[in-house]
């Protein structure tokens, strides 16, 4: 066995041109950069095989992103095999747009001149999102030297169950039906200052898996943080900034100087960085310990110190065991899952519901600029979702699966696994119980080949309770096709563990 070789590169992929920020059904404009977006390359190689992992500060990984990253680094370095790179999303909601549709399927050149409003164009950050992709891997390849790994877990709760569980059917109370989602006893974000609030429906993961890298003189050079939340505390502003860990990365970087940290989401599509019932407490908290930053900003800092003190706790006793040899497995293949189906009657409801949105217009008199853009994109993207829905019917039963690539890696004792959702905690924890690693890190918003990734992957009882997550708008595979992700990925654990 050969000793382990690490590199580690890191590239600013933020901008400071007008660009669409994504992650909101309206168009927001960006105003500037508030804190870096980043993308952060890992290579491991034990000389039998490698893997290459690559953080980006985006919302999501989808419309060819990987492809193109991935060509990319072809052209530059023929030598490093690009189906072993797996690239995944922090889901900050003030990432940069690299869609190539965003401004022709709302916004015309007419509309934004009367505005008085400048924006980018999305292609041409997209071009400097791949190019810096590309770079930060190659140089990471490059820099592949032998050294050590060590690996634990500690404790940092940061999300939270944000679907909120009713007595009662909430659709039946009236206006909870819209072009977003159809309500039933669950609501994502919804008031717990109700009569009828019964629970929510998941709890919280505690758990933060932590891999840290050396040299050969065991000094720290970084570490992978997988964190089962994703960073979207300022997921309403105007600037870029890679939320919650950029202040993660601060914290540490404070203590340890310049190593590089790579963030990785596990499974929270059914949690975020936000209480819903004790926020009476929680301003308080802030304020007293904080001052007066506002509950967005004392948040991103409260979450940056419980990472950075588990990071601290698990290092002073995981370091007693670096490892310099362990055997590496990188397996890749494409999963089939089973498609989330479109019924007749949601089809009914799609149509009627775009034949009213064809008739009815945005308001348009009377707004600011920004205003404007966001009445137009809001309003175009309620009839997207529907026309989405009507041409899913027509081809679910030509096109019953969904194509996933999966990834699935040893690292001698611990493994990682990758799925291209905003996955269930429950899928996750499935996964973990049945592995038979020591530790498994599940990292959700992983790039896959193609147009999709980033859509929601309900469980059973999230479809049952309905809500946005769970309805027909934000599921593309079904829960039926979530346990064949779950068994599918267990199945390849156990298969690469004693390789």
């Amino acid at each position: 066995m050969q000793r382990l070789k690490i590199g580690w590169a890191t590239r600013d992929i933020s901008t400071d041109k007008p660009v669409n920020i994504p992650g909101q059904f309206y168009m927001r404009i960006s105003q500037g950069v508030r804190a870096p977006l980043l993308a952060n390359a890992l290579v491991l190689d034990d000389g039998r095989d490698i893997v290459v992992f690559l953080s980006v500060d985006l919302v999501a990984i989808r419309n060819r992103l990987l492809d193109d990253v991935r060509a990319a680094v072809e052209k530059q370095n023929p030598d490093i095999p690009t189906e072993k790179i797996i690239m995944n999303a922090t889901h900050t909601h003030t990432g940069a747009s690299y869609y190539d549709y965003d401004v022709g399927k709302i916004l015309d050149k007419a509309q934004l001149a009367d505005a008085e409003i400048e924006l980018a164009s999305s292609l041409e950050y997209r071009a400097f999102l791949v190019s810096q992709c590309a770079d930060a891997i190659c140089e990471a390849y490059e820099k592949r030297s032998e050294g050590g790994i060590a690996y634990g877990y500690g404790y940092a709760v940061v999300g939270h169950s944000r679907r909120v569980v009713y007595f009662d059917d909430i659709s039946q109370r009236g206006g909870s039906v819209s072009g977003y989602m159809i309500d039933g006893h669950a609501k994502m974000y919804g008031n717990t200052n109700d009569d009828n609030f019964s629970h929510y429906e998941a709890g919280a993961d505690h758990f933060i898996n932590l891999l840290y890298t050396f040299d050969e003189d065991n000094n720290l050079t970084g570490a992978v943080i997988n964190v089962p939340c994703p960073s979207q505390n300022s997921e309403h502003e105007y600037k870029l900034s890679a939320d919650y860990w950029h202040d993660v990365r601060e914290a540490i970087c404070e203590k340890y100087g310049d190593i590089h940290i790579l963030p990785q989401c596990a499974a929270a599509g059914d949690l975020a960085p936000r209480i819903l019932h004790y926020r009476a407490a929680q301003d308080r908290r802030f304020r007293l310990k904080y001052g007066e930053i506002g509950v967005e900003n004392a948040a991103r800092k409260d979450i940056a110190q419980r990472i950075s003190e588990a990071f601290d706790e698990v290092l002073s006793w995981a370091r007693k065991d670096i490892k310099t040899e362990v055997p590496l497995v990188h397996e890749v293949k494409t999963v089939q899952l089973a498609k989330r189906r479109i019924t007749d009657e949601e089809l009914e409801f799609a149509k009627e519901s775009l034949e009213r949105l064809e008739k009815a217009a945005p308001k348009t008199e009377g707004v600011s600029p920004i205003e404007l853009i966001s009445e137009i994109s809001s309003f175009e993207a309620q009839k997207n979702r529907f026309r989405e829905i009507i041409d899913r019917y027509e081809k679910q039963d030509k096109e019953p699966t969904f194509p996933m690539e999966l990834h699935v890696v040893r690292l001698g004792e611990i493994a990682f696994s990758t799925n291209c959702f905003e996955l269930y905690m429950d899928y996750m924890h499935r996964i973990q119980a049945r592995s038979p690693f020591v530790q498994t890190f599940v990292i959700q918003l992983a790039g896959t080949s193609g147009e999709e990734g980033g859509t929601y992957l309900a469980t059973e009882r999230g479809v049952a309770g309905k809500g946005y997550s769970a309805c027909m708008f934000c599921n593309l595979v079904s829960p039926e096709g979530g346990q064949q992700l779950v068994d599918e990925t267990v199945k390849t654990l156990k298969e690469i563990y004693d390789k």
